[in-house]
């Protein structure tokens, strides 16, 4: 059964990401564009796997599926121009690579949002080389998992490879646990749920609030960021989701739900959901619907649909549909991809 919403949602994706195809896009080297983006003009990781993702759910939706099964190749296709062999392990680069030189520095949240993107391509298309990705990514990620005895809170994965930073991060971990719980989806493999629990339990011991939300991140002396982004509250959700599936215990869906009951009442204070970055919100209510479909509230998809309309009716240049959220800036891939995503979330079952 579809929503009432799903035809205008629907065409709002494909216009959204018509938009970000036709002035972002370089088709000839299946790469995306903007200023200030890294070697040679191109988008940095980042913004380039919420267009991979912004593609993986437009092919998730049955009436377009066929018609972006060839992006989506091409997405797959452009992502390995970031892909350093070289590195031990190898991973992906928050760059595009040349023959000249590296991408820079890697991080460890940038490679699970393409890790995600891929598994869920796996799911779509049964591409081998895309779960081979994945599978690469995850070493990575437990690659950078903290076990130095003198750090305040040992454990966590640390947000980049790089040494001029040993944070360990809600988003370097909690979408750690997401990853290892899709490739328990996918393979059965113990040892992803092993790490999943692993990932999540930290995140919860370590950077969970008395207002029951997720805060930043913690450095080696145990300073504590304590800014609630939007999408560390939705991974956080989203593991508690697939730790439920997984393992069956009521626990991990009791706290997915008071997680979201808490950044429900949040974020509607004060406008505060409209300040975060609309790539956090959409990762925020992609996981959000992932609860819907387990455990329904009514407030979870209207929440999405209120937010979606009010950005489309305010930040969006109507003749070119693209959006704007930061005044005398121009139009980021990242905020384009991620309408992309909040559409076609609404345009989903």
């Amino acid at each position: 059964m579809t929503h009432v919403d799903t035809p205008s949602a629907l065409d709002r994706a494909v216009a959204c990401y018509t938009a970000m195809q036709r002035h972002f896009y370089d088709a000839r080297r299946k790469l995306y564009r903007e200023p200030g983006g890294g070697p040679g003009g191109f988008a940095f990781l980042w913004p380039f796997s919420q267009a991979l993702a912004a593609t993986v759910d437009l092919v998730a939706l049955p009436l377009v599926r066929d018609r972006y099964l060839p992006d989506l190749a091409d997405r797959l296709d452009g992502l390995e121009r970031y892909w350093n062999p070289d590195s031990r392990p190898p991973a992906y680069d928050s760059g595009v690579r040349s023959w000249r030189a590296g991408g820079g520095d890697q991080f460890y949240d940038d490679n699970e949002w393409v890790g995600l993107a891929l598994a869920r391509a796996y799911q779509l298309t049964w591409d081998a080389a895309a779960i081979q990705r994945a599978w690469d990514v995850f070493e990575f990620v437990i690659s950078g998992w903290d076990d130095d005895s003198s750090h305040a809170s040992p454990g966590g994965v640390r947000w980049t490879r790089a040494e001029w930073n040993q944070d360990r991060n809600t988003v370097s971990t909690a979408p750690g646990a997401l990853l290892a719980l899709r490739l328990h989806e996918i393979h059965g493999e113990e040892t992803y749920l092993d790490w999943a629990r692993r990932m999540y339990e930290w995140v919860h011991s370590t950077l969970r609030s008395p207002e029951g939300l997720y805060w930043d991140h913690i450095d080696p002396a145990g300073k504590i960021e304590e800014t609630y982004w939007s999408y560390n509250q939705g991974t956080m959700i989203g593991a508690g989701v697939l730790l439920h599936r997984a393992t069956g215990e009521a626990r991990y869906l009791e706290e997915a739900q008071e997680t979201a009951a808490a950044a429900l009442e949040y974020y509607a204070r004060d406008d505060r959901l409209d300040a975060q970055r609309p790539a956090f919100n959409a990762i925020f209510f992609e996981n959000l619907l992932l609860l819907d479909a387990v455990a329904a509230d009514p407030r979870y998809r209207r929440t999405l649909r209120d937010y979606a309309e009010r950005t489309w009716a305010n930040q969006r240049d109507r003749e070119t549909t693209l959006f704007t959220f930061d005044p005398g800036r121009p139009p980021e891939l990242l905020h384009q991809a991620a309408m992309v995503r909040l559409f076609a979330l609404l345009a989903s079952d």
